[in-house]
């Protein structure tokens, strides 16, 4: 469903509106031309928030199409806007769990470089099987990623960070790849903010082999 933007007075459709993707079809994978009309590389932010790693990326690889997944309906509206604000064409935004989105909706082997930031930790113990990372979630992402195709985690919360090390060291069909500093890589929200508290930041890296 559609995020609900308003309409001009005039009739128009709001410009916003047209950065979301809406698949014609939930239950069947979409083809890549109705996700982006340009062929290109594309990336995938899983859980993109309020977008600001999402467009700093955009900005950064023009040649490369991106696609952010996001459930919350004030969020997609946030980042529709936002890109719309600063002339990103090559950004679209999919309001759906990630879940689904990976094993029903996006098109198999197009990813080139999957972006999961401060998942959710979940830290009761009770709702950790609600966390991201999980057996089901690396099978899914294999379909999904091109070959080569890379997975980039970060977190700052250590306990998380050892159940991810836990679930990509048997994850099959992925090796572990270094991650070196990256200063053109963006900093979200979050890091800058636990950057500045000096919390360490834990990282993960994998290609799909």
């Amino acid at each position: 469903m559609r995020a609900a933007f308003r309409e001009k007075e005039s009739g128009e459709v709001d410009p916003a509106e047209k950065i979301e993707f809406v698949p014609a079809d939930y239950f069947a994978r979409a083809p890549m031309r109705d996700i982006f009309e340009r062929e290109a590389p594309l990336q995938v932010d899983i859980g993109c928030g309020e977008g600001g790693f999402l467009e700093a990326m955009a900005v950064k690889h023009p040649g490369h199409n991106f696609l952010g997944i996001e459930r919350l309906l004030g969020r997609v509206r946030k980042v529709c806007r936002g890109v719309v604000h600063n002339k990103i064409p090559n950004v679209r935004v999919l309001r759906i769990e990630t879940a689904y989105a990976l094993r029903y909706v996006l098109p198999l082997e197009s990813v080139a470089v999957a972006h999961v930031l401060f998942p959710d930790p979940w830290p009761k113990r009770h709702h950790q099987p609600r966390r991201l990372i999980q057996d089901g979630f690396m099978e899914a992402l294999h379909g999904i990623l091109a070959d080569g195709g890379e997975l980039r985690i970060k977190t700052d919360d250590e306990p998380y960070f050892l159940w991810m090390e836990k679930v990509l060291a048997k994850a099959k069909g992925y090796e572990r790849l270094d991650w070196p500093d990256d200063p053109e890589y963006p900093i979200t929200d979050f890091e800058r903010r636990f950057l500045a508290q000096g919390l360490p930041i834990y990282r993960a890296r994998l290609r799909k082999v």
